[in-house]
């Protein structure tokens, strides 16, 4: 049986998490993962309640506010930031919260990250899925570590962890290695491209080289039963149809490489 395939409300930005989930819905999607940002709908748990039913669609996962822009959402206590995450995550009936490694300069945080996320993963019975970031860089390929205890989380002892595409890009990393190396680990998917250009792209699928049709034949290859969700940038769409086409081009690519063979 194929994963379920989600829609990130980042993709219609700066259209509203109430647009995702219409998008989500008109288009077929599975499920929808809600990224807390600075849309107050995103901020309320009865609003993204109350849209997933309208909608008749799932929430699949719970993006934290971890984002350098959304640092003053749910206020500036970043383990607060992730319990109310847990919290939204088991009132809306998900089973997984999206975190970033914190910034380096978040020194207290950093340093009990490891162990903190897994005492929050056994006090909410909420899996947070820990993303790879990448070394922040210019032109060159010489980055500089911006994130503690590290950018790659193949490298600590996350019981669950996402693989994101465009991240992955920007770190020169090959998904398919660390998605071994993570093994059952790895519980979330983001479904996204890059060219491995310094920035943070979110290419639909397909369009960028991170070789996302062998990495989708990977994932149903071993079995993976998480959560892929798409997560693209849609900011530069001049029309509501553009918007649209990429989030259609971006599903049916989903579909067709992790359609299950025929036994």
């Amino acid at each position: 049986m194929a994963p379920r395939i989600g829609l990130s409300t980042a993709s219609v930005y700066p259209e509203s998490s109430a647009h995702a989930f219409a998008y989500a819905a008109e288009l077929g999607y599975d499920a929808v993962e809600v990224m807390v940002g600075i849309d107050a709908l995103s901020q309320q748990t009865s609003a993204v309640t109350q849209l997933a039913e309208h909608h008749g669609l799932p929430v699949s996962a719970v993006h934290a506010p971890c984002l350098l822009f959304t640092q003053r959402v749910w206020g500036t206590e970043p383990w607060g930031k992730l319990q109310r995450s847990a919290d939204m995550a088991r009132e809306v009936g998900a089973e997984v919260v999206v975190v970033h490694p914190p910034f380096r300069w978040q020194r207290e945080y950093a340093r009990d990250f490891v162990n903190g996320i897994a005492a929050l993963e056994n006090s909410t019975g909420v899996a947070f899925a820990v993303e790879n970031m990448y070394p922040w860089r210019a032109s060159s390929r010489r980055g500089m570590e911006m994130y503690a205890p590290g950018w790659d989380p193949s490298e600590e002892p996350y019981a669950n962890t996402t693989i994101d595409l465009s991240h992955a890009a920007i770190a020169a990393s090959d998904p398919i290695a660390m998605a071994r190396r993570l093994g059952e680990r790895l519980r979330h998917i983001h479904l996204t491209d890059g060219s491995g250009s310094a920035k943070d792209e979110h290419l639909v699928p397909g369009r960028g080289a991170m070789g996302a049709p062998a990495f989708l034949r990977h994932l149903v290859e071993v079995g993976f039963d998480g959560e892929v969700v798409v997560e693209i940038n849609t900011r530069r769409c001049s029309s509501r149809a553009e918007r649209e086409a990429d989030l259609r081009e971006s599903l049916e690519f989903a579909r067709e490489h992790l359609a299950v063979p025929a036994s």
